[in-house]
Protein backbone atom coordinates (compact mmCIF):
# COMPACT_ATOMS: atom_id res chain seq x y z
CA UNK A 1 0.00 0.00 0.00
CA UNK A 2 1.26 3.56 -1.11
CA UNK A 3 1.93 6.31 1.65
CA UNK A 4 0.22 9.22 2.03
CA UNK A 5 2.89 11.40 0.59
CA UNK A 6 2.99 8.54 -2.42
CA UNK A 7 -0.82 9.58 -3.45
CA UNK A 8 -1.55 11.91 -6.09
CA UNK A 9 -2.88 15.56 -5.10
CA UNK A 10 -6.17 14.54 -6.79
CA UNK A 11 -6.56 11.52 -4.75
CA UNK A 12 -5.74 13.71 -1.90
CA UNK A 13 -8.05 16.14 -2.81
CA UNK A 14 -10.76 13.55 -3.35
CA UNK A 15 -10.29 12.26 0.13
CA UNK A 16 -11.12 15.42 1.00
CA UNK A 17 -14.50 16.00 -0.14
CA UNK A 18 -15.46 12.72 2.42
CA UNK A 19 -17.58 13.54 5.31
CA UNK A 20 -16.67 13.42 9.21
CA UNK A 21 -15.70 15.91 11.90
CA UNK A 22 -12.58 15.67 14.03
CA UNK A 23 -9.74 18.28 14.67
CA UNK A 24 -9.93 22.11 14.28
CA UNK A 25 -8.06 24.91 12.34
CA UNK A 26 -5.39 26.07 14.64
CA UNK A 27 -5.82 29.41 16.58
CA UNK A 28 -3.40 32.48 16.43
CA UNK A 29 -1.43 32.94 19.53
CA UNK A 30 -1.15 36.47 19.21
CA UNK A 31 2.34 36.23 17.07
CA UNK A 32 1.42 35.90 13.72
CA UNK A 33 1.69 32.44 14.08
CA UNK A 34 -0.89 29.46 14.69
CA UNK A 35 -1.62 27.68 17.81
CA UNK A 36 -3.37 24.48 18.21
CA UNK A 37 -6.24 23.71 19.81
CA UNK A 38 -8.51 20.96 20.22
CA UNK A 39 -11.79 21.91 18.79
CA UNK A 40 -13.63 19.79 15.78
CA UNK A 41 -12.57 20.79 12.26
CA UNK A 42 -14.98 20.71 9.68
CA UNK A 43 -12.85 18.30 7.12
CA UNK A 44 -10.41 15.96 8.84
CA UNK A 45 -10.12 14.38 5.35
CA UNK A 46 -9.22 17.48 3.76
CA UNK A 47 -6.69 18.29 6.93
CA UNK A 48 -4.94 15.31 6.24
CA UNK A 49 -4.12 15.77 2.84
CA UNK A 50 -3.01 19.51 3.59
CA UNK A 51 -0.52 18.16 5.95
CA UNK A 52 0.26 15.33 3.42
CA UNK A 53 1.45 17.40 0.66
CA UNK A 54 3.37 20.26 2.63
CA UNK A 55 4.62 17.19 4.49
CA UNK A 56 5.93 16.27 0.92
CA UNK A 57 7.78 19.54 0.51
CA UNK A 58 9.98 19.67 2.95
CA UNK A 59 10.83 16.01 2.85
CA UNK A 60 11.89 16.56 -0.65
CA UNK A 61 13.65 19.50 0.08
CA UNK A 62 15.61 18.41 2.54
CA UNK A 63 16.20 15.28 0.59
CA UNK A 64 17.64 17.64 -2.16
CA UNK A 65 20.16 19.23 0.53
CA UNK A 66 21.45 16.35 1.95
CA UNK A 67 22.32 14.82 -1.34
CA UNK A 68 24.17 18.42 -2.43
CA UNK A 69 26.34 17.76 0.68
CA UNK A 70 26.99 14.43 -0.29
CA UNK A 71 27.91 15.32 -3.89
CA UNK A 72 25.69 13.15 -5.32
CA UNK A 73 24.00 15.00 -8.47
CA UNK A 74 21.61 12.17 -9.72
CA UNK A 75 20.12 11.92 -5.81
CA UNK A 76 20.18 15.87 -5.79
CA UNK A 77 18.32 16.00 -9.54
CA UNK A 78 15.70 13.55 -8.66
CA UNK A 79 14.93 15.76 -5.11
CA UNK A 80 14.25 18.61 -7.10
CA UNK A 81 12.03 16.83 -9.62
CA UNK A 82 10.35 15.57 -6.72
CA UNK A 83 10.10 18.99 -5.18
CA UNK A 84 8.30 20.42 -8.20
CA UNK A 85 6.13 17.44 -8.88
CA UNK A 86 4.54 17.98 -5.27
CA UNK A 87 4.31 21.76 -5.46
CA UNK A 88 2.12 20.62 -8.78
CA UNK A 89 0.33 18.21 -6.94
CA UNK A 90 -0.06 21.17 -4.23
CA UNK A 91 -1.49 23.93 -7.11
CA UNK A 92 -4.25 21.07 -8.25
CA UNK A 93 -5.21 21.08 -4.64
CA UNK A 94 -5.79 24.85 -4.47
CA UNK A 95 -7.48 24.54 -8.31
CA UNK A 96 -9.91 22.10 -7.12
CA UNK A 97 -11.49 25.06 -5.18
CA UNK A 98 -10.72 27.87 -6.74
CA UNK A 99 -10.12 27.44 -10.44
CA UNK A 100 -7.44 26.78 -12.97
CA UNK A 101 -5.95 29.76 -12.76
CA UNK A 102 -5.54 30.36 -9.17
CA UNK A 103 -3.72 26.93 -9.51
CA UNK A 104 -1.38 28.36 -11.80
CA UNK A 105 -0.55 31.20 -9.98
CA UNK A 106 0.16 29.34 -7.01
CA UNK A 107 2.24 27.15 -9.17
CA UNK A 108 4.23 30.18 -9.76
CA UNK A 109 4.54 31.20 -6.30
CA UNK A 110 5.70 27.81 -5.05
CA UNK A 111 8.24 27.68 -8.09
CA UNK A 112 9.44 30.91 -6.88
CA UNK A 113 9.87 29.55 -2.95
CA UNK A 114 11.60 26.14 -4.27
CA UNK A 115 13.47 27.96 -6.74
CA UNK A 116 14.32 30.52 -3.63
CA UNK A 117 15.41 27.04 -1.69
CA UNK A 118 16.91 25.79 -4.00
CA UNK A 119 19.42 28.70 -4.75
CA UNK A 120 20.10 29.10 -1.13
CA UNK A 121 20.87 24.92 -0.78
CA UNK A 122 23.07 25.59 -3.43
CA UNK A 123 24.91 28.49 -2.40
CA UNK A 124 25.31 26.72 0.76
CA UNK A 125 26.60 23.93 -0.54
CA UNK A 126 29.17 25.81 -2.35
CA UNK A 127 30.61 28.69 0.15
CA UNK A 128 28.92 31.36 -1.46
CA UNK A 129 27.62 34.05 0.72
CA UNK A 130 26.62 36.48 -1.53
CA UNK A 131 24.61 34.09 -3.54
CA UNK A 132 22.93 32.61 0.06
CA UNK A 133 21.75 36.10 1.21
CA UNK A 134 20.09 36.97 -2.23
CA UNK A 135 18.38 33.52 -2.18
CA UNK A 136 17.01 34.43 1.45
CA UNK A 137 15.78 37.80 0.28
CA UNK A 138 14.51 35.99 -2.61
CA UNK A 139 12.28 33.63 0.29
CA UNK A 140 11.30 36.35 2.12
CA UNK A 141 10.07 38.54 -0.85
CA UNK A 142 8.04 35.29 -2.26
CA UNK A 143 6.69 34.45 1.23
CA UNK A 144 4.59 37.77 1.39
CA UNK A 145 3.69 37.17 -2.17
CA UNK A 146 2.04 33.87 -1.57
CA UNK A 147 0.50 35.35 1.21
CA UNK A 148 -0.85 38.21 -0.84
CA UNK A 149 -1.89 35.21 -2.62
CA UNK A 150 -3.98 33.43 -0.24
CA UNK A 151 -5.54 36.19 1.43
CA UNK A 152 -7.05 37.26 -1.34
CA UNK A 153 -8.48 34.06 -2.42
CA UNK A 154 -9.93 33.33 1.17
CA UNK A 155 -11.02 36.14 3.62
CA UNK A 156 -10.33 33.71 6.56
CA UNK A 157 -6.56 33.87 6.19
CA UNK A 158 -5.34 37.30 7.22
CA UNK A 159 -1.95 38.08 4.60
CA UNK A 160 0.20 38.89 7.98
CA UNK A 161 -0.69 35.69 9.92
CA UNK A 162 0.03 34.04 6.67
CA UNK A 163 3.23 35.83 5.83
CA UNK A 164 4.44 35.10 9.40
CA UNK A 165 3.47 31.27 8.96
CA UNK A 166 5.65 31.76 5.59
CA UNK A 167 8.97 33.40 6.77
CA UNK A 168 9.17 31.13 10.04
CA UNK A 169 8.70 28.17 7.32
CA UNK A 170 11.96 30.05 5.56
CA UNK A 171 13.59 30.66 8.48
CA UNK A 172 13.56 26.74 9.08
CA UNK A 173 15.21 25.77 5.15
CA UNK A 174 17.87 28.38 6.33
CA UNK A 175 18.19 26.68 9.52
CA UNK A 176 18.32 23.14 8.13
CA UNK A 177 20.52 23.69 4.82
CA UNK A 178 23.42 25.23 7.30
CA UNK A 179 23.31 22.64 9.94
CA UNK A 180 23.67 19.72 6.91
CA UNK A 181 26.57 21.59 5.35
CA UNK A 182 28.22 22.00 8.48
CA UNK A 183 27.61 17.89 8.88
CA UNK A 184 25.90 19.01 12.50
CA UNK A 185 23.21 16.35 12.05
CA UNK A 186 22.50 16.12 15.82
CA UNK A 187 21.26 19.89 15.77
CA UNK A 188 19.52 19.46 12.46
CA UNK A 189 17.44 16.75 14.01
CA UNK A 190 16.16 19.27 16.25
CA UNK A 191 15.26 21.67 13.45
CA UNK A 192 13.55 18.72 11.31
CA UNK A 193 10.87 17.96 14.25
CA UNK A 194 10.02 21.91 14.69
CA UNK A 195 9.97 22.00 10.55
CA UNK A 196 7.41 18.92 10.07
CA UNK A 197 5.22 20.25 13.58
CA UNK A 198 5.22 23.82 11.71
CA UNK A 199 3.95 22.17 8.08
CA UNK A 200 1.22 20.82 10.42
CA UNK A 201 0.49 24.27 11.56
CA UNK A 202 0.27 25.61 8.16
CA UNK A 203 -1.41 22.84 6.39
CA UNK A 204 -4.55 23.37 9.15
CA UNK A 205 -4.54 26.95 9.14
CA UNK A 206 -5.25 26.23 5.21
CA UNK A 207 -7.18 23.37 5.83
CA UNK A 208 -9.65 25.45 8.39
CA UNK A 209 -9.45 28.44 6.31
CA UNK A 210 -10.90 26.62 2.77
CA UNK A 211 -13.52 24.34 4.71
CA UNK A 212 -14.68 27.39 6.43
CA UNK A 213 -15.09 29.44 3.02
CA UNK A 214 -16.32 25.74 1.08
CA UNK A 215 -18.32 24.19 4.02
CA UNK A 216 -20.74 22.13 1.37
CA UNK A 217 -17.54 21.37 -0.85
CA UNK A 218 -14.84 20.56 1.50
CA UNK A 219 -17.30 18.45 3.99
Amino acid sequence: MKSAMQWTGALLLAAAFGSSTAMAAPAHDGSGHAAATNKPMQAPKLQAAMRALWHGHVVHAREYALAMHAHKPVAAKAAADAVVANAKQISDAVAGFYGKAAGTRMLELLGGHWGAVKAMTDARATGDNAAADKATADLTANAGEIAKFLAGANPNLPEADVRGLLVAHGAHHLQQVQQIMAGDMRAEAQTWKAMQQHMDTIADALAGAIAKQFPAKAA
